[in-house]
């Protein structure tokens, strides 16, 4: 089974590409160049999250950093964009702009459902809408999803307000097989 994890500095990335098969930029590092291009020298795999701030065109900036630094084993990954003060929404119209560039677009379904900056001080979601993103992502063409889950959410030691329950997890993926082979 393939292994991401994020890199979050440059001299992260040699040592962790000894360990795995995908690179991941985070969304709020997704402009670092001395980052991608770290990334990019590893001869991975690089996934990197949009971030929230970003529009979809700006990733062909973020894709040519990483193509030019010798590395054309790229994925763009839409995770919703800032909406407000405390919530994220996915503008489906990004993913095939995205598309345009020529590299697979992950549609990361749990974090776009994700409500940061929450008066708790603690990260709320809408994992009841994991469903419906979900479907509308595979409606929209995208080529892959992202989706964190757990046995028990509201136990995880992250994420948990908008993963979706492992159970759920199995019938939810025939459900979107069936709607892509449908399409």
């Amino acid at each position: 089974m393939p292994v991401v994890t994020d890199i979050h500095s440059a001299d992260e990335a040699d040592m962790a590409a000894e360990y795995v098969d995908i690179l991941q930029i985070p969304a709020f590092l997704c402009r670092q160049t001395d980052l991608l291009i770290a990334a990019a020298k590893t001869g991975k795999i690089v996934n990197v999250k949009k971030g929230q701030f970003l529009s979809p065109d700006a990733m062909k900036f973020v894709a040519d950093k990483l193509v030019e630094a010798g590395n054309n084993q790229v994925m763009l990954t839409e995770r919703g964009t800032t909406f407000g003060y405390g919530d994220l929404i996915v503008d489906y119209r990004g993913i095939p702009e995205m598309q345009k560039f020529g590299f697979p677009v992950i549609l990361d379904v749990t974090h776009s459902l994700q409500q940061p900056n929450q008066k708790s001080g603690v990260t709320g979601g809408m994992p009841e809408l994991i469903e419906t993103v979900a479907k509308a992502g595979v409606a929209v063409g995208v080529d892959g999803l992202f989706m964190e889950t757990h046995e028990d959410p509201s136990v995880a030691k992250s994420d948990g307000a908008n993963m979706l329950r492992l159970d759920l997890l199995e019938p939810l993926l025939n459900k979107l097989v069936r709607l892509r082979k449908a399409l």
